[in-house]
């Protein structure tokens, strides 16, 4: 298999000011040698992200951004604030240095007060940390990364790329119990809403390109923000508006693995003053995937906090509707987080129309589903991942919906594994690509979680190589979630059957709702970054 038949070149990312296609000897545009380990839930990846900061030691650099950031949120219990975590790093010699969304305000669901107490405390313990409007209107900065680089020990240089914000409900594991440190949502989610998310730790080469993700943003020169309003709160506040010196990039981590690794990103076409390192915006995540799907055969397994968006699923949709023999997956919130009188219809409209879409094209090879625990609350998905034929799997901030592909910043990395998995199907896609084993596995584990497989080593074992074929994976989600949709219809009545899948139906929003929500979903909810030109002709 030759990668440019699944990663973008040079090129095709669509933005030549940026140094990651650059930056390394061999010109190309992504970086080989790497490992990438998925962390299943925010639970595991806050355990290893405390161990990773509690061994650095001064000169060690510590890089971060996020969009919200809660500072008393532990990480492992009692005193693992991630707050008191980084300011220990910053006063022991670490070279702290973060990017935080500013956000908007507290009053609507947003957490501006949060992110200013997490970046106070970490610059008064020694490090920087900088609340970053650099966005469209009502934009966001939305990446979520974490890099950790020890000159003289770069064998323990690792950066964290995902889903899974520093914040609150997040702290979650397989049982789904929920974070104790919780936010309100829904009513649905209950006091302590359970939580499905996905992060990836990255080693290798590829740890030097997230690093200059974030140096690209660090040296941006506009201000921080070009509201009044907001210059006279930095003031109040005595914050820090001006990003002080890195030290030098050291030389990117050795080869350590078999997975080539891509980062994909947005930015918008930012107005009055386009990034220096993106002058038009980016939208490398939407081409990434629109030439993954054009290879997809068999199936496309998605997991997805929204799935919103006609003029994004239209890309799966094409691919659909040219192979009449793939499949289509997809794991998705029961509930929106938010379901207020005026809320829930502008969360709700953005989805139906986009089912709608996918099931023109597809019919019943497309199916949805929600997830619950073992109490019958739903889970909320807040993963962004996707996995095609077993070959291509992307994971990161981003989700499928306009915003996430135009409007806000966002990073994903696209992994491609040079192993290839001798379990059947061994070539799902009939390309000669063959089944690699990152994709796969990825693929297997979540949908092992969903549908509960458990029992001995060999049991397990079992159940993941039937689950190799994308005709049984498909035929075993549409069984668990028909079995614990008629238990609920009984009443849940005799034993709850295996598995947490709920076949998702999108609701009948009345025509009056649909006509009053839709504009307000594509102003507010799911804007439009892209310049005039690429909306005239729905290109990316």
């Amino acid at each position: 298999m030759t990668r440019p038949e699944w990663l973008l070149t040079k090129g095709e990312r669509g933005n030549d000011a940026t140094c990651l296609d650059s930056r390394r000897p061999d010109g190309k545009a992504w970086s080989q040698g790497n490992e990438a380990r998925p962390l299943v839930h925010g639970a595991v990846y806050f355990r290893e992200l405390l161990a990773a900061v509690r061994v650095m030691r001064r000169g060690d650099l510590l890089l971060f951004t996020d969009w919200r950031g809660d500072p008393d949120e532990r990480l492992a219990g009692p005193g693992t604030e991630i707050g008191a975590v980084l300011s220990r790093a910053a006063r022991r010699g670490v070279v702290v240095k973060g990017l935080l969304w500013r956000s908007h305000l507290d009053g609507l669901r947003f957490s501006q007060e949060e992110n200013r107490h997490l970046g106070a405390e970490i610059e008064e313990a020694g490090g920087e940390c900088l609340l970053d409007l650099r966005v469209r209107p009502g934009g966001s900065h939305h990446q979520k990364l974490v890099v950790l680089r020890h000159p003289g020990r770069p064998e323990l240089d690792v950066a964290y790329v995902g889903g899974i914000d520093l914040c609150h409900n997040r702290n979650d594991d397989a049982a789904h119990r929920g974070d104790r440190q919780s936010l309100p949502m829904a009513a649905a989610y209950g006091p302590h809403p359970p939580w499905h998310d996905v992060q990836l730790a990255l080693r290798g080469p590829v740890v030097g390109d997230v690093e200059a993700v974030f140096r690209e943003r660090w040296d941006d020169p506009a201000p921080l923000s070009r509201s009044p309003l907001t210059r006279l709160r930095e003031l109040v506040h005595r914050e820090d508006t001006s990003a002080g010196t890195l030290p030098p990039q050291e030389p990117d981590p050795a080869p350590c693995g078999t997975h080539t690794v891509q980062l994909l990103r947005t930015y918008p076409n930012r107005l009055l003053r386009g990034y220096p390192f993106a002058p038009d915006g980016e939208r490398s995540i939407a081409r990434g995937y629109l030439k993954a799907l054009r290879r997809a055969r068999a199936l496309i397994y998605v997991e997805d906090q929204y799935l919103w968006s006609p003029r994004v699923v239209a890309g799966f949709a094409r691919a659909l509707a040219r192979q009449p023999g793939l499949l289509m997956i997809g794991v998705v919130p029961s509930v929106p987080e938010q379901d207020g009188r005026f809320s829930l219809p502008m969360n709700l409209i953005g989805r139906v129309e986009a089912l709608d879409e996918l099931r023109r094209a597809g019919g019943d090879r497309v199916a949805v589903y929600g997830v619950e625990n073992r109490a019958g609350t739903p889970v909320y998905v807040h993963a962004k991942v996707c996995v095609i034929d077993d070959v291509w799997a992307s994971v990161g901030s981003d989700n499928i919906n306009l915003r996430s592909w135009t409007h806000d910043s966002e990073l994903s990395c696209a992994v491609v594994d040079e192993t290839t998995d001798p379990r059947r199907p061994r070539d799902p896609g009939g390309l000669g690509d063959g089944a690699r084993v990152f994709a796969r596995e990825l693929r297997l584990e979540l949908m092992g979680e969903h549908l509960d497989v458990e029992g001995t080593a060999r049991q397990r074992a079992a159940a993941a190589g039937a689950l190799c074929d994308p005709e049984f994976a498909f035929a075993a989600f549409e069984k668990a979630a028909a079995a614990l949709d008629a238990w609920h219809a009984r009443g849940r009545s005799g034993p709850r059957p295996p598995g947490r899948l709920r076949r998702y139906a999108a609701p009948d929003l009345p025509a009056a709702q649909r006509v009053s929500a839709t504009p307000l979903h594509r102003a507010l909810i799911d804007p439009d970054g892209r310049p005039q030109r690429l909306r005239r002709r729905n290109t990316f």
